[in-house]
């Protein structure tokens, strides 16, 4: 349906022809003229209410309200570095556009995935934006649990990849609705979502969400755990393993899910069933995150088995995943259980989720910043050294934001504080010949070969997970690591010299906001909530989640 003021619409109908709009307008010597079009989708014969009508002025209209809103309640970043300063800026902005809010209940807003091509939910994508996006806005984090809590999977179905339990990989609603892999509206193909989804619910607790919203969630975060140890884990190894059910699904179904991202160091793709390594390291976190809930909730039989549950893993991880002659953990295991050995950038996630044993991380680190995996502007997806490298691929060797952001918080967690300080810095100068955005992915070529980042061809820009990724970065910097229900706050910023001084203003904790600023080796923290300590020091793994 196409409304044209003061012209003539002629549509062509029945998907004959294109159609067209004419205008017959007489415009004088340096006169203007000009028209508005509103063009609406028609769904079972109902126009779509339009989201900026033209009898009302385009800041009235409510995505620019929402934007608007956006733009008040977020936290103001104000730095001496005014690259970093314009970077976040254009990250919360980003991220605000990106929002989609449930047409069911439109006070829930989740992340689509990207423009242009990825304007919907994603389970993983949504998952971990929102989880990054904490310090900004906490009902990110609310709203994407509940609308894919309400999508959880509840049978079986090959076509779409259902499951009990499971949480989607896609949901395009409305009139991108058949557009899912499967043909329906939802597909669910993905491994990491649902271990995601309980980490992300424990994360919304550390940062003060509140108890009721917390215990609502929570059946769905246990249904979420039963089909990782039953779907999830399809042999009863205690690993958790993707395989399509059909030719029409996902070939990979980890984060790096094009058909050649799983491959050896050979340049062989690996065969399903894939139990990847990074996944296990998800699983990990969410037993010790529901571990922790439980704790709050004075649980204490379901801490200890949660507990138990992710210290089996933890060991039988580093025994069958774990390279000694390489000095890396295997990029996953095979069909028939043998370690993919490639050397890739999923083994800094693993820094990130605590499974990695002290002894093994700095083999790990090593091999993150040396010049096979680090190009200067970021840790490429796959090392240069493998026979499936290149740096044009879309995850074998170019280079993604979102993936180095969890590689700098997985160094920083096992204190390679410089490690983590370095790649920080080069992904957030990279941003900057970005104009400030960084996007998707770019191409994996070698600092000292180019001096700017290269672009990749069809890169999404804004991209979610990208956006939210300085954001992620500066907290990590700040090591700003709250556990609210256990009234404890950590802030011990490593800023690099080149990024100070910094203040961040409006910080949600809890039920109010607080602020930071680094000045030189000084810290000031202000509006730290009641009864939480605040201790100026590093959150060492230990004393988080305890065992």
């Amino acid at each position: 349906m196409v409304e044209a003021p003061g012209g003539t619409v002629v549509a062509s109908r029945g998907g004959v022809g294109a159609g067209s709009i004419r205008y017959d307008a007489l415009v004088p010597a340096r006169g203007q003229w000009s028209a508005s079009l509103l063009v609406r989708p028609v769904l079972d014969g109902e126009a779509v209410e339009a989201a900026f009508p033209l009898n009302r002025p385009e800041r009235e209209a409510l995505p620019a309200l929402r934007l608007q809103r956006w733009r008040e309640t977020t936290p103001i970043a104000t730095a001496g570095n005014d690259s970093l300063q314009r970077t976040l800026r254009r990250s919360q902005e980003d991220v605000g556009a990106l929002r989609i809010f449930d047409p069911e209940d439109p006070a829930l807003a989740a992340v689509a995935a990207g423009a242009p091509w990825f304007m919907a939910l994603f389970g993983r994508d949504s998952l971990l934006t929102a989880y990054m996006a904490l310090p900004v806005d906490r009902s990110l984090a609310l709203g994407t649990l509940r609308t894919l809590a309400r999508h959880q999977g509840r049978a079986i179905d090959p076509v779409t990849e259902e499951e009990p339990g499971r949480i989607l990989h896609e949901v395009r609603p409305g009139v991108d609705s058949g557009l899912s892999l499967g043909g329906g509206s939802i597909y669910y193909g993905t491994v990491d979502a649902t271990p995601l989804f309980v980490v992300l619910l424990g994360e919304f607790a550390r940062w003060g969400g509140e108890r009721q919203s917390v215990e609502e969630l929570l059946p769905h975060a246990d249904r979420a755990l039963a089909w990782m140890e039953h779907h999830g884990d399809r042999d009863g190894d205690g690993f958790i393993e993707y395989r399509r059910a059909t030719d029409r699904g996902l070939q990979n179904q980890g984060w790096k899910d094009s058909w050649d991202g799983i491959t050896f160091a050979d340049g062989r793709p690996a065969e399903a069933p894939i139990a990847l390594c990074e996944v296990q390291g998800y699983a990990y976190d969410a037993f010790r995150a529901r571990a922790e809930l439980a704790r709050w909730l004075d649980d204490e039989a379901g801490a200890r088995r949660w507990s138990e549950r992710a210290s089996a893993l933890k060991t039988a991880f580093n025994e069958r995943f774990w390279l000694p002659e390489r000095g890396w953990y295997a990029l996953a295991l095979d069909r028939d259980k043998n370690p993919v050995d490639a050397c890739a950038s999923n083994m800094g996630h693993c820094l990130w989720s605590g499974i990695v044993d002290a002894d093994k991380a700095p083999l790990v680190a090593e091999h993150l910043v040396s010049p096979a995996m680090f190009t200067g502007w970021g840790v490429r997806t796959l090392s240069s050294a493998m026979g499936a490298y290149d740096p044009v691929s879309y995850h074998n060797g170019s280079v993604w934001p979102h993936d180095n952001a969890f590689v700098v918080a997985g160094l920083m967690r096992y204190g390679f504080v410089a490690s983590a300080q370095r790649i920080a810095e080069a992904l957030l100068e990279a941003a900057e010949h970005f104009g400030g955005r960084l996007p998707e992915l770019f191409c994996g070529f070698d600092r000292g070969e180019f001096p700017e980042p290269v672009p990749y061809p069809t890169s999404c820009s804004p991209q979610a997970w990208a956006s939210a990724t300085p954001v992620q970065l500066v907290r990590t910097l700040l090591r700003f690591d709250p556990e609210l229900p256990r009234g404890r706050l950590w802030v011990d910023p490593v800023l690099p010299r080149a990024f100070a001084p910094l203040r961040v203003e409006g910080v949600a904790l809890g039920a109010g906001r607080l602020s930071v600023e680094v000045t030189g080796a000084e810290t000031l923290v202000e509006g730290v909530p009641s009864g939480v300590d605040l201790r100026c020091e590093p959150c060492l793994l230990e004393d988080s989640f305890p065992a």
